[in-house]
């Protein structure tokens, strides 16, 4: 898009880390260093987009890169040479070491135009085809290596519209001779950046004392931290370098993100229980219930927590809100869970002398105490469910940070939405 004598242009990267080494985030960050030098060039906004959970290609976290710049029209025969360079380049370093890992498909994309904003909306809630993603990107210029399954995350990238409710995450990067190395970073100081901080997000997991902003893999991110808005990552990020028992950083930017978003759901639903849990092995637990005239499963798993211990304690007829993910094999994965409401409980019945149970005295006959023969109307004792020992949030469960997927959305944000199916 050009205005006057300036172009905006729309960027896109993905996949070009392997299992064992590098980040999209890093190399991101090197392209963009190795365009600043045109003719007013400009950074409008950097972009972390997290997709579809269960794609089958994702890479750590599922996460893909993007940006927007500005730079004067007459640099852009500049732009397009030294992009196209850069991408060489990282062929070459990707190769330096033997042949590129067979899962990492690189891929760059560059347009002078938004793209359709359906291509995020696709990629973060269900598969996505590449032929499909490949034809919907004619005509945009695009590089790719070993595959083009790298464009669906770098177009989705491209493609998403931030909102009001969208999270930021400032990620710092190592110095190169420390990558490899144990991070300092401790988890009280990541508790005491938190107090400091009230408006960053999901920087620890308080149900084990565990930090969450450093990764734990030998890549080059030193640390990342999400918030409300930059000043909030910017500040904290400020006080960490200013202390001493914090590894320092080479270098930082801050990302506007889908983070904490719940794009990748549709609200919640309400159904009826069908059956009982039935545990698995792992301490797994599944159910059956009622959802639009259809039978579904859905699944809480053992580090769900509390989601887990819930699910567990329900029975036929109870009704119950949920937020979950349909996986490819068709059941839901729970991440959030309610009672809306619940069928009383059966604990037995009534009891008389010595606390000993009345027995009944034959088919739709009234109780009879064996003890003193007294006799009253046959009835059941009951109680309601239990929801002791589960953390709350007007009736909401959730897993404990650690445990949650990137894009889901803390209940410390808001309540969960109605679908809109």
């Amino acid at each position: 898009m050009a205005t006057l004598d300036r172009t905006r242009i729309w960027i896109g990267l993905d996949d070009t880390d392997t299992p064992d080494s590098g980040c999209t985030t890093s190399t991101f960050d090197d392209l963009l260093k190795s365009i600043s030098h045109l003719n007013d060039f400009q950074i409008i906004e950097r972009r972390l987009v997290r997709l579809w959970p269960f794609a089958e290609r994702r890479t750590r976290g599922n996460g893909a890169l993007s940006c927007i710049i500005e730079c004067s029209t007459d640099s852009l025969p500049e732009f397009e040479i030294a992009i196209s360079s850069f991408f060489n380049e990282l062929e070459d370093t990707l190769n330096s070491e033997g042949e590129i890992y067979s899962l990492t498909s690189p891929a760059l994309i560059y347009s002078f135009e938004e793209l359709d904003e359906e291509m995020y909306w696709e990629a973060v809630r269900e598969k996505v085809e590449i032929s499909d993603r490949i034809n919907k990107l004619s005509g945009v210029n695009k590089m790719t290596l070993n595959s083009d399954w790298g464009l669906i995350g770098a177009s989705s990238a491209m493609a998403w519209k931030p909102n009001s409710n969208s999270t930021w995450e400032l990620i710092s990067w190592r110095y190169p001779q420390n990558i490899g190395k144990k991070r300092k970073i401790t988890s009280s100081v990541i508790r005491e950046m938190e107090s400091e901080h009230p408006e960053t997000y999901v920087n620890r997991d308080p149900t084990k004392e565990k930090g969450l902003i450093a990764p734990r893999t030998p890549c080059p991110v030193l640390y990342g931290i999400r918030g409300a808005s930059p000043d909030s990552v910017l500040s904290a990020h400020e006080w960490l370098q200013s202390n001493s028992e914090v590894e320092k950083c080479q270098r930082f930017a801050i990302h506007r993100t889908n983070q904490l978003s719940d794009d990748h759901v549709n609200g919640f639903f309400t159904s009826t229980v069908l059956t009982r849990p039935i545990e698995t092995k792992g301490g797994h637990s599944t159910i059956q219930v009622m959802l639009s005239g259809e039978s579904k499963t859905l699944v809480a798993f053992k580090e769900g927590g509390d989601v887990n211990r819930l699910l567990r304690r329900l029975i036929p007829g109870d009704r119950i809100n949920w937020i979950g993910l349909e996986s490819p094999d068709g059941s839901i994965h729970l991440e959030r869970l309610r009672i809306e409401s619940s069928v009383p409980r059966v604990i037995g019945r009534p009891t008389c002398c010595n606390n000993k149970t009345m027995r009944s005295t034959g088919l739709n006959q009234p109780l009879k105490c064996d003890f003193c023969l007294k006799i009253i109307d046959r009835y059941w004792l009951s109680e309601d469910i239990s929801l002791s020992k589960l953390e709350l949030t007007n009736g909401w469960v959730e897993p404990s940070p650690s445990q949650r997927r990137h894009l889901s959305r803390p209940l410390s944000l808001g309540e969960p939405t109605l679908s809109i199916l």
